[in-house]
């Protein structure tokens, strides 16, 4: 029996720019963003990456409801090189060509150091995997970050990466996965 998962994203952390693999911490309004994100929702267990900005909300919530938590440092973000921290204002500016091509096509054109965007998707893929094969009818909340759940949408859902700067995923929003898969 298969048990059911739920992505989550972290709260703001007051950052504008691509964060990838920085450890910030949450905003306030980030915190107040999760905590009302989960009121009246129930899991069985967490997954969190094990960056601060997933895992000190996925923390609070186990100890609150007495649910056991793992950390799976594969469901870290995008490394984006580079870019890394730099404001996107700042990028679109100096480096707009790049960063359109970038969104149109990440698997050709990643910011120059980013992770290869293959070993992002295969450890993305194996941390899912690990998490499915474990759920057996449970009800799993998976805490990671806005380009973590816009690839894992794209391989459950068939689509191609290309689309995943259109797929919508604001701060501390729930995404119902269907893994493995199809």
């Amino acid at each position: 029996m298969t048990g059911s998962i739920e992505l989550l994203r972290h709260g703001d952390t007051g950052q504008r720019s691509y964060r990838g693999q920085l450890d910030d911490s949450l905003s306030a309004v980030g915190w107040a963003q999760l905590r009302e994100a989960v009121m009246g929702r129930e899991w069985d267990t967490v997954v969190s990456s094990t960056l601060r900005r997933c895992a000190d909300f996925a923390a609070e919530l186990c100890a609150t409801r007495r649910l056991p938590l793992r950390l799976d440092a594969r469901l870290a973000e995008y490394h984006f090189g580079h870019w890394q921290g730099v404001p996107i204002e700042q990028l679109a500016e100096r480096q707009s060509d790049a960063l359109g091509r970038f969104w149109r096509d990440p698997v050709r054109y990643p910011p120059p150091g980013a992770e290869p965007f293959e070993a992002f998707r295969q450890r993305l893929s194996e941390a899912l995997d690990t998490i499915s094969y474990g759920a057996s009818g449970r009800r799993v909340l998976v805490v990671t970050h806005g380009g973590a759940i816009r690839l894992l949408r794209c391989v459950a859902e068939s689509r191609d990466f290309g689309e995943m700067a259109s797929i919508d995923v604001p701060h501390a929003s729930l995404h119902p996965l269907v893994w493995p898969a199809r």
